[in-house]
């Protein structure tokens, strides 16, 4: 039979076997980590971008960050809501009264000038 100081040896040599294990499989010092937040990272990117470019070309319009989409109003009216997904049509449809404006990626000023008088 084990004598018990045999079992807490053998449970430690599991415990830092485990660790080593864990700290090998991780993520190494400057590599970012996996998890879901980084999947989303391109979107959320893009939607600051888009952020960006309304406040500096559009400055009448006003614009509210969300999780994943942008609110655009002006004088307190929402004119539209912008998401940027590529698993959606890059298209226009309506919630409401309100236009729902989806894009890929990025839009040019163009696309945004054009989307946002229609939206009006």
């Amino acid at each position: 039979m084990i004598d018990g100081i045999w079992w807490l040896v053998i449970l430690f040599a599991v415990i830092a076997a485990l660790w080593f294990a864990a700290k090998s499989r991780g993520a190494k010092v400057g590599e970012k980590h996996s998890g879901a937040k980084s999947k989303n990272a391109t979107p959320n990117d893009a939607l600051q971008k888009t952020t960006a470019l309304l406040k500096q070309y559009f400055p009448d319009y006003r614009v509210t960050r969300k999780a994943n989409h942008l609110l655009v109003s002006k004088q307190g009216k929402k004119v539209a809501m912008i998401t940027i997904d590529k698993k959606i049509a890059a298209s226009q449809r309506r919630l409401g009264e309100i236009p729902v404006i989806n894009y890929h990626r990025v839009p040019s000023r163009d696309q945004l000038t054009a989307n946002l008088q229609e939206a009006e």
